[in-house]
């Protein structure tokens, strides 16, 4: 069997005298974690990164709206279910997010 190591190199200002090696490794997994669940679902599903609302010299309506969208998405999730599965519901059958949002009393 193969072996393979990786090394990586992170910087912090905390001092390692009071921080556990163990709790190091949750911060920077907790790190990624905010990238792998927030930024590449909005790049995978909205192509954020190449959008052109998202050039500097333009406001960021567009970047706001994802977020409150995805936002909603995970307000609405159930244990078990994607946030592909909720979006596709609500795109297919828009009535039932006003319905969660108290808009549409019908």
């Amino acid at each position: 069997m193969l072996e393979s190591h990786d090394v990586r190199y992170f910087l912090t200002s905390l001092d390692p005298g009071k921080v556990a090696f163990g709790d190091l490794q949750k911060l920077v997994r907790d790190h990624w974690q905010v990238e792998n669940c927030l930024h590449f679902v909005k790049d995978r599903w909205w192509d954020e990164d190449r959008h052109y609302l998202k050039h500097p010299s333009v406001s960021n309506p567009f970047i706001e709206l994802t977020n409150a969208a995805l936002s909603l998405l995970r307000l609405f999730q159930r244990p078990g279910e994607s946030l592909r599965e909720i979006a596709d519901d609500f795109r297919y059958s828009p009535r039932k997010i006003l319905q969660f949002l108290g808009f549409n009393k019908n």
